[in-house]
């Protein structure tokens, strides 16, 4: 394995530990994750191979977006937390947590997207 390689892989491991975080260190609400989570069991929203959330189908709810916009903006904050201790760049960091995410997070019937459609798990 490449010394790269070797580093997108421990990156993972530490992103998807990030992530596990509690809500409060994600910097998000237990009223935005509970509205996520509730979306995601939907397949309104799902993960994306950037890290971050995104919509699988339109949504016109404010409180949903806004539940969105507050999760990703943790997410932001971990990921360059990450890059900046494992001396690669942000992206790198959320497309690693992404691999760990789906993995192993998302629950049957979620969506992701990878390659521009969106996807159930």
């Amino acid at each position: 394995m490449t010394m790269k390689l070797h580093s997108i892989l421990g990156l993972a491991a530490g992103a998807f530990a990030a992530l596990a975080l509690s809500s409060a260190a994600m910097a998000q609400s237990p009223a935005a994750k509970a509205k996520v989570d509730e979306a995601k069991s939907a397949c309104i929203v799902g993960e994306q191979a950037d890290g971050y959330l995104g919509f699988a189908k339109p949504a016109t709810d404010p409180q949903l977006k806004a539940a969105v916009d507050e999760i990703n903006a943790g997410r932001a904050a971990l990921y360059r937390q990450a890059a900046a201790k494992n001396g690669v760049t942000p992206e790198a960091a959320g497309a690693a947590a992404f691999v760990q995410v789906v993995q192993l997070k998302l629950k049957p019937g979620e969506c992701f997207k990878t390659d521009g459609s969106w996807q159930k798990k």
